[in-house]
């Protein structure tokens, strides 16, 4: 069986590629903590739909899942590596952090952050 973070992952590039904030925000739980880009963490779909909704229609992601770890069988998460692809202008590649919980049948996002990568520090 595939790790959870794997589809989340998967969800993640398909709503971000849809340019879908609500299919984004069902992804996460309804009080996920949540940091982007943005200069404070928040909390909840609400937030995670607005930052979605703010997003450019024509970006576009690709990413892999680097490490997974799991906290018995209702925890789990670890990091990718992501690409933000903008048709304009330069490429944003992130490092990915999620801490995904299992509710019901269905794993959603609990924690969320990004991060820069950095070339050549």
């Amino acid at each position: 069986m595939s790790h959870p973070l794997h589809a989340a992952l998967s969800g993640w590039i398909s709503a971000f590629n849809r340019h879908d904030p609500e299919a984004m925000a069902e992804l996460f739980t309804s009080d996920a903590l949540f940091q982007g880009y943005g200069p404070e963490p928040t909390r909840g779909r609400d937030a995670v739909r607005a930052y979605y909704a703010a997003v450019a229609a024509d970006r576009s992601a690709e990413g892999k899942v680097l490490h997974t770890f799991a906290l018995g069988e209702d925890v789990a998460g670890g990091f990718a590596e992501v690409t933000i692809r903008n048709p304009e202008g330069p490429q944003a590649h992130v490092h990915m952090s999620l801490v995904l919980v299992r509710q019901g049948p269905a794993w959603r996002i609990r924690q969320y952050h990004v991060s820069p990568v950095r070339s050549g520090a």
